[in-house]
C-alpha cells in the first residue's frame, strides 16, 4: 500500500502569522498519526517562514511512524550556525528528501538536474546513507534524470507531480503518461518511488490506480486546505481511501 506522509509546513505558517504556539505543530503531528497517517514530512527552509529548525528537533521524539525531512542540502539556517546537512545528520530521520530549492522561492518548483549535479549528489547521498538515513531525490518525470539519479546511490526518487495536477482536469490520461513512464524507469533502475506536489482528493485516486507501486505520497497544501472544511481526521481518512 502507498503510504501517506502529511506535510505540516502550512500548520507552521499559520502559527508564525501570529507568533505563540497556536496551532500547536507538535500536537498536529501527533494527531495526524493518530488518525492514520503513516508519516510526517517537514521542509525547513533557511528563512524559517514555516517549519523552523527548532520544530524539527521538537517533532523528532514524538514521531511514531516515519519522519521525512525535505530540503536543499546547500541550505543554511538564518537562525542557527549550521546548515541542512548538519540538521539531518543530527536528527537522523527515517528519510531525507533532497530538493533543489533556490533561496526565496515560494514553493518547490523543479526537480534536480542529476546530470550536471551528479558528483555533488553522489557525495551527499553517501554522507546521509552513512548515518543510516534513507535518501530520496526530488525529480521531474524525466527518464534520463531518473537513470542518472540511480547512479548516485539514492534509495528512492520523488516525482515532482505539479504538471500532472495542473493538467489533470484537461485530460487525466495525457497528464499521467509521463509519470507512468518515469515510474517504470525508476522501478527498472531498482529505485523506490515517492511522489508529491499538488496531489489532492481530486487527482490522487487516479494517480494511485496508474502507479500502484508508489511507496509514498507526501501531501501538504491541499490536505491542510481540505482540513479547514472537513477537519483533519476526516481529511486524512479520505486521503487514505484514495490510496486503497
Amino acid at each position: 500500500m502507498t503510504k501517506l506522509s502529511v506535510n505540516i509546513n502550512k500548520v507552521a505558517t499559520v502559527r508564525n502569522a501570529r507568533g505563540g504556539n497556536t496551532p500547536n505543530v507538535k500536537q498536529f503531528a501527533i494527531d495526524c498519526e493518530r488518525f492514520g497517517a503513516q508519516g510526517i514530512t517537514v521542509h525547513p527552509r533557511p528563512d524559517e517562514r514555516h517549519i523552523r529548525y527548532a520544530d524539527v528537533y521538537d517533532i523528532k521524539p514524538i514521531i511514531t511512524t516515519e519522519f521525512n525531512i525535505e530540503g536543499n542540502p546547500k541550505g543554511i539556517s538564518k537562525s542557527k550556525p549550521y546548515g541542512f546537512i548538519d540538521l539531518v545528520k543530527e536528527i537522523k530521520p527515517t528519510q531525507v528528501t533532497m530538493v533543489p530549492d533556490a533561496e526565496g522561492v515560494l514553493t518547490s518548483n523543479a526537480g534536480w538536474d542529476t546530470v550536471n549535479n551528479q558528483q555533488y549528489l553522489c557525495d551527499v547521498v553517501k554522507e546521509f546513507k552513512a548515518c543510516g538515513i534513507r535518501v530520496s531525490i526530488f525529480i521531474d518525470a524525466n527518464p534520463q534524470m531518473i537513470e542518472m539519479a540511480a547512479k548516485t546511490g539514492t534509495d528512492r526518487v520523488e516525482l515532482y507531480t505539479e504538471s500532472y495536477a495542473s493538467r489533470y482536469s484537461a485530460g487525466r490520461e495525457d497528464a499521467i503518461k509521463p509519470f507512468v513512464e518515469a515510474a517504470k524507469v525508476a522501478r527498472d533502475c531498482g529505485l523506490g518511488l515517492n511522489a508529491g506536489h499538488d496531489l489532492s482528493l481530486e487527482n490522487l485516486t487516479f494517480f494511485h490506480q496508474q502507479i500502484p507501486w508508489c511507496d509514498e505520497v507526501s501531501i501538504g497544501h491541499a490536505l491542510i486546505s481540505d482540513a479547514l472544511y472537513l477537519g483533519i481526521e476526516e481529511t486524512i481518512h479520505r486521503y487514505l481511501a484514495c490510496l486503497k
